[in-house]
């Protein structure tokens, strides 16, 4: 009997789809409950100089799923001054398709615009302090975030590569903006917790991204929200943040490091 090469043949064995959907669920419920330290940081992962489509790149990623890809251009002719008599600072924030678990997420629709216009926004915010933008008179320069995966933690993880990626593109900089997200359990006695992941975020009753130039110990921004916590404790929260981006900052400067070894041993 000659073979059907238009269809493609099944296993011979195979599983219902329910049995690997309540063993993943089991599992995951499981990695929920493991206790966790709060003042641990999660594995990071950075890398610069990946794209040879932009002027400056960058990738990071936080054990536990996040993922970020930025790329950086400029300096490039602005019309007009920018708010400080300098340059322009761009940013953009977008989130993949398939970057949340669950339902796909739709660009275009106005909820999810208004959420990237927030965050584009948050992530200017944090930059600028940042950048020399006196030595770019009547210059833009333009910073674009894609976040791949949303594990927790996405614009403090989206802060810090955009930072490496200005900083890959040679964009004069004060120092490095370092990003590092916190969350609070609900409960009177619930800690914070350093670097959240998703489900820790969706528990939360407040949030805070905490944004730095460690070299300068200088808070370039203080992102989030919440209730139920006294001044005292968003006060303990803001150190421990602190002390998370001056221990985040050595991993993304030797990432820049190693990117500059890497073009200077290609030219």
């Amino acid at each position: 009997m000659p073979l059907d090469h238009r269809r493609v043949r099944g296993p011979e064995e195979s599983q219902p789809p329910e049995l690997w959907g309540g063993t993943r669920k089991d599992d995951e419920e499981d990695e929920d409950e493991a206790p966790r330290d709060p003042c641990a940081l999660r594995p990071l992962f950075a890398r610069a100089g990946l794209l040879s489509q932009a002027e400056g790149s960058a990738y990071l990623e936080l054990g536990g799923g996040t993922k970020v890809l930025c790329a950086a251009w400029g300096p490039r002719e602005a019309g007009e001054l920018g708010a400080t008599g300098g340059g322009q600072l761009l940013c953009e924030f977008r989130r993949a398709p398939f970057a949340s678990r669950g339902a796909r997420w739709r660009p275009g629709t106005a909820a999810e615009r208004e959420a990237e216009r927030e965050a584009a926004a948050a992530l200017r915010e944090a930059l600028e302090p940042a950048v020399r933008l006196s030595r770019y008179p009547r210059a833009r320069l333009a910073v674009s975030a894609l976040l791949l995966q949303d594990g927790g933690s996405a614009l403090a993880a989206a802060i810090s590569a955009a930072a490496l990626a200005l900083a890959d593109a040679g964009v004069e900089m004060y120092d490095l903006a370092v990003g590092c997200a916190l969350c609070r359990s609900p409960g009177p006695a619930a800690p914070w917790m350093l670097q959240p992941a998703e489900p820790e975020e969706h528990r939360a009753v407040a949030q805070l991204t905490v944004a730095l130039l460690p070299a300068l110990n200088q808070v370039s921004a203080v992102l989030g929200g919440g209730q139920g916590s006294p001044p005292d404790a968003w006060a303990q929260a803001l150190r421990l943040g602190i002390d998370g981006c001056h221990r985040l900052y050595p991993v993304l400067r030797q990432s820049l490091l190693r990117a500059a070894r890497r073009r200077d041993a290609a030219a």
